[in-house]
């Protein structure tokens, strides 16, 4: 059953207001190309360790050693490529910069800095940029 064109309105403008509140969250919500792009790696992976693992049984049950290490290398390749992000695919939007790993010091301040209760909401302020 198709939505009617108020829904469909409605469902538009829930989108920008996604996008325009998290836009991080949104795209990751929509699929991109980059989406198609893991599950083909994760198809070649599983691939590769279901061939490694036939080679591994084959050289095992013939007494190859040198048929079963390969077939043990060819797995674990299939799972790092499986399961490894595809280069210049990285977290981030596009369009977004890059986010910095370095720390703000904590210089001066004391393990204890409140109850826990407080330090939670002080880091989920942090987090949210103290927009309340």
């Amino acid at each position: 059953m198709p939505l009617s064109e108020h829904e469909q309105r409605l469902l538009e403008q829930m989108e920008r207001a996604l996008s325009a509140d998290d836009p991080k969250f949104a795209n990751a919500m929509r699929g991109s190309r980059h989406g198609r792009a893991a599950r083909r790696r994760l198809v070649i992976g599983i691939a590769a360790v279901v061939a490694g693992l036939v080679l591994l049984v084959v050289g095992a049950s013939t007494s190859r050693i040198w048929l079963g290490a390969g077939g043990f290398i060819v797995m674990l390749a299939g799972a790092i490529w499986a399961f490894s992000p595809a280069r210049g695919a990285g977290p981030r939007a596009e369009g977004q910069p890059a986010a910095t790993t370095s720390r703000p010091a904590r210089a001066g301040r004391t393990r204890r800095n409140g109850s826990f209760m407080e330090r939670m909401e002080q880091r989920w302020d942090r987090r949210r940029g103290g927009q309340w």
